[in-house]
């Protein structure tokens, strides 16, 4: 067989569910609440907390592979707990920008809800305990909401050449939040909703 170009070799990685991370992660990302302004529905307690401090909302590692059709990015994020406002911390959520691609998350601790919508405005919002695998059909934009008071850890996979559109749901935002109603998570429509 002819090796083909950017072909890689076999690898394993470990998830460590004490430290939440993975061994040799290629990528590191951490995402503050200064990078999610005009997310949260509480724009007053958002503005109050921030003054206080940039508080670390999540955190995403990856093993990387090229970003060619065929090959899966695999990774770790970890969204911590809290809440601005009523609204749980959550991550940004996004479509992917190649629209037909699907993604697979495992939760593997931690307690919260994946708000997933599609451009023609299905929306769901699938319970999220740890051993509970979430598949999201292309197509779905979707963002982790850590409604728990742990850290909400998942394993995800998805085509190394899907990409990320950030920026549509940094303008429309979802058109479902999840927010905390006496003390349960409750969903309700986002009056912010462009």
């Amino acid at each position: 067989m002819k090796e083909k170009k950017n072909r890689i070799k076999p690898f394993t990685f470990k998830i460590d569910l004490i430290n939440k991370t993975l061994s040799n992660p290629d990528s590191h990302i951490v995402r503050k609440l200064s990078s999610m302004k005009n997310q949260y529905l509480d724009e007053t307690s958002y503005n109050e907390m921030i003054k206080k401090e940039d508080t670390v909302i999540y955190e995403v590692y990856e093993k990387l592979v090229p970003e060619i059709e065929g090959e899966l990015i695999q990774g770790l994020s970890i969204v911590h707990a809290g809440k601005v406002g009523k609204e749980y911390f959550m991550t940004k959520g996004h479509f992917h920008s190649v629209l037909e691609t699907a993604e697979l998350y495992f939760c593997l601790k931690g307690y919260g809800y994946m708000m997933m919508e599609t451009p023609e405005g299905d929306c769901l919002a699938e319970e999220l305990l740890p051993y509970t695998a979430l598949y999201i059909p292309r197509g779905w934009a979707h963002r982790s909401i850590n409604a728990g008071s742990d850290d909400l850890v998942m394993l995800f996979v998805y085509p190394a050449h899907a990409g990320h559109d950030y920026a549509t749901i940094e303008t429309r935002g979802f058109r479902k939040l999840i927010i905390e109603d006496n003390g349960s998570p409750k969903m309700i429509d986002n009056p912010k909703w462009k």
